[in-house]
């Protein structure tokens, strides 16, 4: 079961150490790591995790009010958070889908439906990454894509660590294997900021899955 939600940054109030910082400390940056996605107006595309809803509020604005955004996470209070944040700005495109990923058919979308699946600093705190994935696989189109963002190491910060333990920390090989049993191949890499990778995955004909 997914126990926490992501996005969250240590530069926001009441923010978990967990999301990526917006380059003070060279954490994970969501306005350059959103500008990588290659986001046009008119797509529709989900949040798995969304946690502060960091990303949401930017994919928002970078679809100009064309297309669609679903925040998709276990914490009701954070979606209302996200929900409302995204009224206060005038974003009318915004959804909120409380679910749990784990579980089947969890996001409650229509099968092919969406163009990218966003899934940033999640997969270290499933039970079931696999679940994930394919749940992802499920929604997007055949043109579709699914962007990984998540923590490569745990740095030090004094006597703790930042981000995850580092038994928990699901390396870049092993999302990749993971995205790779789900039916998706990589399309490219990009840099997401410190202690971070990122991972551009497009759908695998089946065929070749």
């Amino acid at each position: 079961m997914q126990h926490t939600a992501q996005h969250n940054t240590p530069s926001q109030k009441g923010g978990s150490s967990f999301g990526g910082g917006f380059s003070g400390k060279g954490f994970a940056h969501p306005p350059r790591n959103v500008d990588a996605l290659a986001i046009d107006p008119g797509m529709n595309v989900a949040d798995f995790g969304s946690g502060s809803g960091a990303y949401v509020l930017l994919i928002a604005d970078a679809l100009k009010g064309y297309g669609h955004v679903y925040a998709v996470d276990i914490q009701r209070d954070l979606l209302r958070r996200t929900v409302n944040e995204a009224s206060r700005k005038g974003y009318a495109n915004v959804s909120a889908i409380h679910a749990d990923l784990e579980k089947p058919r969890a996001s409650k979308l229509s099968d092919e439906a969406l163009d990218l699946v966003l899934v940033s600093n999640l997969l270290f705190q499933l039970e079931d990454a696999s679940a994930v994935l394919e749940e992802a696989r499920r929604i997007l189109r055949p043109n579709g894509r699914l962007a990984i963002i998540d923590w490569s190491d745990s740095p030090p910060d004094g006597e703790r660590r930042m981000g995850p333990q580092k038994k928990d920390i699901v390396t870049k090989e092993s999302a990749l294997e993971l995205a790779r049993k789900a039916g998706f191949g990589l399309q490219r890499e990009f840099p997401a900021g410190g202690h971070h990778y990122g991972l551009i995955l497009k759908v695998a004909p089946k065929a070749n899955i």
